[in-house]
């Protein structure tokens, strides 16, 4: 069984349905989703349990009161629930000791077996960092969340989370108090919450492998490294992340990396489900 969580507005269920079929056609076991939310209506979430129940799954919504971080910042393209999966240990089900987060952004090419089965050692959460990413960037960040020991600043998009440790040692007043006190300097919200607090708790992997980042694939065709080649990404990677502001389901959308999101997306518009 995979645990699988996502948190998002209604928004963005038409790219999850895409995200879910991805994962249905690249896994053998059976998935439950948990869906923390704080604005999808009803029917909304009825139409997409039972999509997810005709492919032979189950979801579990899991209604979040939005007060739970009103006095976080949210600005540009995110929204509250951005925050969710930082409490998630709050939600999940006791039996639940480890789960998958995925941006709805995403879609899975390959089985993902190997990192949700991967050890923790120890660590809170495994997540991947953007390796294209600049060490001036990194400098920069570990100033403005004064963490000059940090191992790097990992996306938190795809992130493999330990829900039994999470139980024990993550305090919501220690979130609160972070973003107290980092109101000014917090560039990318919850992912500097995670960077900032929980740095020494995170287990890295490769994120040409496990999260992708679609926005760079052009640029990094300049580069000489095998992992940048279509043919590797279509072996080896499990997760491609569209990042930012342009999407793969947008007219306008050039980038190379989105024919993966087409795959999934073109079946289930054949089949007469909504993508857009």
């Amino acid at each position: 069984m995979f645990h699988v969580l996502v948190t998002t507005d209604a928004n963005y269920l038409p790219p999850l349905k895409v995200l879910m079929h991805s994962l249905f056609c690249n896994n053998r076991r059976p998935f439950t989703f948990y869906l923390l939310h704080s604005r999808i209506a009803a029917h909304e979430l009825q139409a997409l349990g039972e999509f997810v129940r005709r492919q032979g799954h189950e979801l579990v919504p899991i209604y979040v009161d939005p007060q739970l971080f009103h006095d976080a910042p949210v600005f540009r393209h995110y929204t509250v629930e951005m925050y969710y999966r930082l409490a998630a240990h709050l939600f999940l089900p006791p039996d639940v000791e480890r789960v998958l987060y995925l941006d709805p952004d995403i879609v899975a090419i390959n089985p993902m077996d190997e990192l949700y089965d991967m050890d923790f050692e120890g660590n809170l959460f495994i997540a991947a960092e953007h390796t294209h990413s600049t060490k001036v960037a990194n400098l920069f960040n570990k100033l403005r969340l004064k963490t000059p020991n940090a191992k790097g600043y990992f996306n938190t998009g795809v992130m493999m989370m330990n829900i039994a440790m999470m139980r024990e040692h993550i305090r919501l007043a220690d979130i609160y108090q972070f973003i107290r006190d980092n109101r000014f300097k917090l560039v990318l919200p919850d992912q500097d919450v995670l960077n900032g607090l929980y740095w020494d708790k995170i287990k890295p992997v490769d994120g040409y492998r496990y999260n992708y980042d679609a926005r760079y694939y052009d640029f990094l065709q300049l580069l000489p490294n095998p992992k940048h080649d279509l043919a590797w990404i279509e072996e080896n990677t499990v997760f491609i992340h569209y990042c930012g502001k342009e999407k793969p389901w947008k007219d306008n959308y050039k980038g190379e990396l989105g024919r993966f999101y087409k795959r999934y997306s073109q079946v289930l518009e054949l089949e007469g489900e909504a993508t857009v």
